[in-house]
């Protein structure tokens, strides 16, 4: 049984992006929206193409400042080529799981390794070499894999750490500057959601800037065998680098969110900001539930029911949602040239594998 639902799961996946995406559409007056003759400005979509393009690339700055904190060193066209990447195999996946693992997989490999050769600094090695497909699709068994590995996952989900502790800053903001139009209580929720947010951070300087608590981490690290990964944690959450990396964050998503507001202008609406930081950090919540692909379906039942609050016409959120999909798609398509190269590679050595074995 939990085979043929494995199997089957993929189909509910895009069942359920087509049902979200259904409910998302099914109160539009779509002849009442033709008739209003919406003029499209194309401009605004070439603009949220360079908002999403410099949102990855603070994003790729964040990532590569961790990755080299922990000596995993990479040129800086490395590093966002596997970002791109990564966020291509995500527009096909229902979370970021697989294209953060191709990430962390791929940037933990030795700068001018071979494809089918992994040698650590400390002598260990791959018994045997992973395909693109294994990389994507098969555990990895962390208890078991060399150190550098273990670092580029551990690089990875800091990275994805500190993007959710500002996606909730942005959200928490939102709800300061607009919770009004939500219910009376969720201006307060937003000072509230503010004050972890930050507090969480500020704790995590503490613990890691205090000696006995730095030795405790260190000790848990050592057991874990990634003794490396408290550069990667003082890097990220201690003082004073916190404040640079949160910036850095917060920015990543207010670009994000301009992004989406260009894709609203492109048929004539100026959504209210406020709005936008309260329903794009949740949809971002909401997306870390494999229960759509690449978001296809939630983002535009969520966003209309959200903007509706303002005003905010839903078939017109519907088609800028749609828009902002695809602009999304077309910001990780140069990831496509580093996914065909690895697929090559693989090729090549499964050749060379067999003539050997002849």
């Amino acid at each position: 049984m939990k085979q043929i639902f494995k199997k089957l799961w993929p189909y509910i996946r895009i069942a359920l992006s087509i049902a979200l995406l259904w409910l998302a559409t099914r109160s539009i007056d779509w002849q009442a929206l033709r008739d209003t003759k919406i003029a499209i400005h194309p401009i605004w979509f070439v603009l949220a193409l360079v908002m999403l393009v410099l949102t990855n690339l603070l994003a790729v700055l964040r990532w590569g400042w961790l990755m080299r904190s922990v000596k995993l060193y990479r040129p800086v066209q490395d590093y966002i080529t596997l970002y791109f990447a990564g966020g291509l195999i995500n527009q096909g996946l229902p979370s970021t799981i697989g294209g953060d693992s191709y990430r962390a997989v791929e940037g933990s490999r030795p700068y001018h390794a071979k494809a089918n050769s992994h040698p650590d600094k400390g002598g260990a090695a791959r018994a045997t070499p992973q395909t693109l497909q294994q990389e994507l699709h098969e555990p990895v068994e962390l208890n078991r894999a060399p150190p550098r590995l273990r670092l580029g996952f551990f690089s990875v989900a800091l990275d994805r750490g500190l993007g959710l502790l500002s996606n909730n800053i942005v959200g928490a903001c939102g709800l300061m500057v607009g919770g009004a139009m939500l219910a009376p209580w969720a201006q307060s929720l937003g000072w509230w959601i503010l004050a972890a947010m930050l507090g969480a951070a500020a704790t995590a300087a503490i613990l890691l800037k205090v000696q006995k608590s730095r030795e405790l981490i260190q000790r848990i690290l050592n057991k874990l065998g990634m003794p490396q990964a408290m550069f990667a944690l003082k890097t990220g959450l201690g003082w004073p680098t916190v404040i640079p990396q949160l910036i850095i964050s917060v920015l990543t998503h207010v670009l994000a969110l301009t992004s989406f507001w260009c894709c609203l202008k492109a048929f004539g609406v100026s959504a209210p900001f406020s709005a936008l930081m309260i329903g794009m950090p949740a949809l971002a919540l909401l997306m870390m539930l494999p229960i759509s692909i690449s978001g296809w379906g939630l983002r535009e039942a969520t966003l209309s029911a959200t903007l509706a609050l303002w005003g905010i016409d839903s078939g017109i959120t519907v088609l800028a949602s749609v828009s902002f999909g695809i602009v999304t798609l077309a910001t990780y398509l140069p990831g496509s040239l580093s996914l065909l190269r690895r697929k090559r590679e693989d090729s090549d050595s499964a050749t060379q594998l067999s003539s050997k074995n002849l």
